[in-house]
């Protein structure tokens, strides 16, 4: 990002507002920002630790809007919060010991994994149906694959928040408002240890990090105010059609 153009940095912007809004709409926002940064030249393993940096002020901006949703959820936010931090520790670990080989290697699946899953996240909820609020969650489950998606998270975490509201709705027993609340605090957490660790380690373009911060937070905003009145069918498409597409990209690359 050293020398970058006028046009470049109003690219990133307007990269950085929109996916900040579809993260608040539809989720997935992330997967916006990580093809802008290989667009202004940045490596997929910078773009990655760059882009997972980047999100955690929008993470911030979900939580404290839905923290009357995160209400007597205590047993549920701690144990699962746990089980969170833990894989994206392993997953940051694995990104930064293993060879940028591999990373080339695996991201492109995963880039794919995350646009296949968001394209079916309606229809899995349809396929589950209306949460129960009385019964006991699948605890034996649930902890497993939360740190299973910790683990992505850490690695990759390209719409980490898509993977997490699957698995809650799925394992967890509770009404969709309330665990798209929880999703949004596992998400800050699992990106709260990508910041601490890949600031440290990680080969972090903190330029693209200054615009992007600040305008997630201002698109999440955004997105959260008129996500009443827009379909979020067309953005979850766009973000589908566009991850789909870097990530064959990435694979005949």
């Amino acid at each position: 990002m050293v020398g970058a153009s006028p046009g470049q940095l109003v690219f990133l912007l307007v990269a950085g507002l929109v996916a900040g809004a579809i993260n608040a709409i539809a989720g997935g926002g992330s997967l916006l920002v990580f093809p802008a940064l290989l667009a202004v030249g940045l490596n997929p393993l910078a773009a990655n630790v760059t882009n997972s940096i980047a999100q955690w002020p929008g993470y911030v901006g979900i939580v404290v809007g839905n923290r009357r949703e995160l209400r007597e959820q205590r047993r549920r936010i701690v144990l699962t919060c746990i089980m969170a931090a833990l894989g994206s520790v392993v997953g940051c670990v694995l990104l930064l010991v293993l060879p940028g080989s591999v990373f080339d290697a695996v991201v492109p699946a995963l880039v794919i994994l995350a646009s296949v899953v968001m394209a079916l996240g309606p229809y899995l909820k349809r396929w589950i149906g209306t949460p129960d609020p009385d019964a006991p969650d699948r605890t034996a489950w649930l902890l497993p694959a939360v740190f299973l998606a910790g683990v992505y998270g850490g690695y990759f975490g390209g719409a980490l928040g898509v993977i997490l509201i699957s698995v809650l709705s799925l394992l967890a027993n509770d009404t969709l408002v309330r665990l798209n609340a929880l999703k949004g605090l596992l998400s800050l957490v699992a990106a709260s240890v990508t910041v601490v660790i890949f600031s440290l380690r990680a080969p972090v373009d903190w330029t693209a990090v200054a615009i992007l911060a600040p305008t997630t937070l201002v698109g999440g905003y955004l997105g959260a105010r008129i996500a009443r009145r827009m379909p979020d069918a067309v953005l979850r498409w766009f973000v589908v059609v566009l991850g789909l597409a870097v990530g064959v990209y990435l694979l005949l690359d």
